[in-house]
């Protein structure tokens, strides 16, 4: 048992895997109740050596949701410093291995720190949007992501969160609890080779085709989960914008 726990994070401290194996069981626990929360394909992500998951950004819960649904390792994500300002929020994704980044510092330094973490085999997931969308729709993927992509040189997995938009929206200062639902999706791993072909920005726009291929599957299930009831009409059916 404690081999498998080991395996999630090599290099982790014992007393560091507990922490972040007791949070994810928390947070699976309170999203399942409070938001009905479903997630799907987690298996898509590999389980050992580097690999990026990109996903759409819709609120604050983004980061916990997406990382807790993957049991089979530990995850990283970047965050901006203010996150960290509220001390509880700050213990729990300190204690899922949020890497804060001040927010002045721009992409240079959140790539610097995440190629680092990424060189050591670690999981990563980032929001290439760069900040959360204001109506639940995909914006346009930052072109520091292509950048970070050719600097790690790994597998890079979508994925999808739906919901949060309508839990947490960027002009709300907290969460609604309950009368909402939350799912995420994971896609099938893209090589590194198989997703550059097409240079920087055609690999920027065909992840966030497949992102959005993700996020929509989600409503689609959503709506039947709950037939019809969630999640309202707004700018996430509309068309992919260009």
């Amino acid at each position: 048992m404690f081999s498998k726990l080991r395996s999630k994070q090599p290099d982790a401290p014992f007393g560091k895997l507990v922490y972040y194996e007791t949070l994810r069981w928390f947070f699976c626990l309170f999203s399942r109740i409070v938001y009905r929360s479903k997630a799907f394909d987690a298996h898509h992500v590999p389980e050992f050596g580097a690999v990026i998951l990109a996903a759409n950004h819709q609120s604050f819960l983004d980061p916990p949701m997406l990382t807790i649904r993957v049991p089979q390792r530990h995850l990283n994500f970047v965050a901006k410093e203010g996150l960290f300002k509220f001390k509880p929020f700050a213990i729990a994704i300190r204690g899922l291995n949020a890497l804060p980044i001040r927010d002045d510092a721009g992409d240079v330094q959140a790539i610097k720190e995440t190629v680092s973490r990424l060189q050591q085999g670690r999981a990563i997931l980032i929001f290439p949007e760069g900040s959360r969308c204001p109506d639940g729709a995909v914006d346009k993927f930052k072109r520091g992501t292509g950048l970070l992509i050719k600097k790690a040189k790994c597998r890079v997995v979508p994925a999808a969160i739906e919901g949060a938009f309508d839990a947490w929206p960027i002009h709300k200062a907290l969460p609604r609890l309950f009368g909402c639902r939350v799912y995420v999706k994971y896609g099938p791993p893209i090589e590194y080779e198989e997703l550059m072909k097409a240079g920087s920005e055609g690999a920027m726009e065909l992840l966030r085709q497949k992102v959005d291929v993700l996020r929509r599957e989600l409503r689609e299930q959503m709506r039947q989960d709950t037939k019809g009831r969630f999640p309202p009409k707004n700018a996430g059916d509309e068309p992919l914008r260009p």
